[in-house]
């Protein structure tokens, strides 16, 4: 079987090491690539410096935020996606209670409150048994490798989407919804309307597991991934 071609794009507080399971596993059948996402803090920019660097042709899987810029990617190029994995994530706007929640966000690192910004995070990113962990450390840290500067431009990237549900409807190729059963961020509600905007969408559910499915539930992330590269 030959490699396909995969852009992996990590969430809000992620950087490569969120992928550290899914490219280990699924190595002997995609050639992965993971975009930095620090180009802009607006989606559309953001998409198309992704789109410029990346292959002609490629499955392309979204974890959070990078499901958001991954949706931005079909709006904008559909032609060139592959296979879409959606993880974690929503085709929903915010609320305004959740832009108001990341503006409040982006304050309070301005104000040097970055770190405690991360742990009080904790609550929504880990199922509550992983939320005193080592896990929870490795998210800590990898948070202060993504660092406040690059938070805060992530959050009005963020804020910058435009709703996809037309783009989705429209989608003809294998669209994978992956969510954790105890995902505090984003919804199974949210999943199951994702999946069933897409014709023959298929939606996995991770049982005991949070928002963090890559790193939470990395076999059974990987297994998903490695079934919808060649099956659907």
């Amino acid at each position: 079987m030959s490699k396909q071609a995969l852009l992996l794009l990590p969430g809000l507080v992620c950087d490569d090491a969120i992928w550290v399971n899914q490219v280990r596993h699924l190595d002997e059948i995609a050639d992965m690539t993971i975009p930095p996402l620090v180009e802009s803090d607006d989606i559309a920019e953001q998409a198309q410096h992704v789109l410029a660097k990346a292959p002609e042709e490629f499955a392309l899987a979204g974890f959070s935020m990078g499901g958001y810029v991954a949706l931005e990617m079909l709006r904008q190029a559909p032609e060139r996606i592959t296979r879409l994995a959606l993880l974690d994530t929503t085709s929903r706007l915010d609320t305004p209670e959740k832009t108001a929640g990341r503006q409040q966000a982006i304050r309070r690192c301005e104000e040097g409150q970055f770190q405690d910004v991360i742990r009080d995070m904790l609550a929504v990113l880990l199922h509550p048994s992983r939320q005193e962990s080592q896990l929870a450390d490795f998210v800590i840290s990898m948070a202060d490798r993504v660092g406040s500067d690059c938070f805060v431009r992530r959050h009005k990237t963020i804020m910058s989407r435009q709703s996809c549900v037309e783009n989705l409807r429209s989608c003809q190729v294998p669209v994978r919804v992956i969510c954790g059963r105890q995902d505090a961020m984003t919804s199974v509600e949210e999943h199951q309307e994702l999946a069933a905007l897409v014709p023959g969408a298929r939606l996995s559910i991770i049982e005991e597991c949070g928002h963090m499915t890559p790193i939470e539930t990395p076999h059974a992330t990987s297994a998903l991934l490695r079934d919808w590269l060649i099956y659907n």
